[in-house]
């Protein structure tokens, strides 16, 4: 009987190990050959990018913690979406941003990544501060990724570069940053932890009550 008990905290042990693994990054921050690696990409694969926008996407692998982060969206969408091949004249924007999410969902999931957070918008902005604008969004997000090796490992991925076309048609304008560190109440490791330990606890006493 005891031994049954050692093998179901064992199991469970195991089972929380696998995961804790998965979901947390131990590879440290980007080194200076990641970061030139991806810049390099980033330069081939999008040149119309402005100086500034990659000197901000440098900036941020340099200040890379080897964490998880949670990029913060917020999202004004088309009324209707730019038309661009394979858009249809019947498609709705929301139809056209998920054709984009569909290239990208794999990938983060994959990884780790995952939405932490999304709803749509209730109202215009009720606080605007120098942002001249910016008083209208359709919705917001906050995505987890485990690290932003595999952040710049998704976005830089060559099968996406097609798909960011139907993002540009279906979003009027977007903010995204970054926040490093964040935290939440729900973290997934947390709340794995403290499940396992209650089935590993009921069914030691389960064990313990038989016969």
């Amino acid at each position: 009987m005891q031994s049954t008990t050692v093998r179901v905290w064992i199991a469970c042990g195991l089972i929380y190990a696998a995961f804790f693994s998965w979901y947390t990054s131990f590879k440290g921050p980007l080194d200076a050959r990641e970061i030139e690696a991806y810049m390099t990409h980033v330069t081939r694969a999008e040149a119309k990018t402005s100086p500034e926008a990659r000197q901000r996407l440098r900036r941020f692998m340099e200040t890379d913690t080897g964490d998880d982060f949670v990029m913060l969206n917020a999202i004004d969408m088309y009324a209707k979406p730019l038309q661009i091949p394979g858009v249809g004249p019947t498609d709705s924007t929301q139809a056209v941003l998920d054709k984009y999410m569909q290239h990208m969902y794999p990938a983060m999931f994959a990884r780790a990544s995952h939405p932490v957070f999304t709803g749509n918008a209730a109202n215009s902005a009720i606080d605007l501060m120098n942002a001249p604008n910016m008083e209208h969004w359709t919705m917001g997000a906050g995505i987890r990724y485990r690290s932003r090796r595999d952040f710049m490992d998704i976005v830089s991925n060559p099968d996406f570069v097609g798909s960011h076309d139907f993002k540009v048609a279906a979003l009027a304008k977007t903010i995204a940053y970054p926040m490093d560190p964040f935290y939440q109440l729900g973290d997934p490791r947390v709340v794995l932890a403290l499940l396992l330990g209650l089935i590993a606890a009921l069914l030691s006493w389960r064990i313990s009550t038989r016969p």
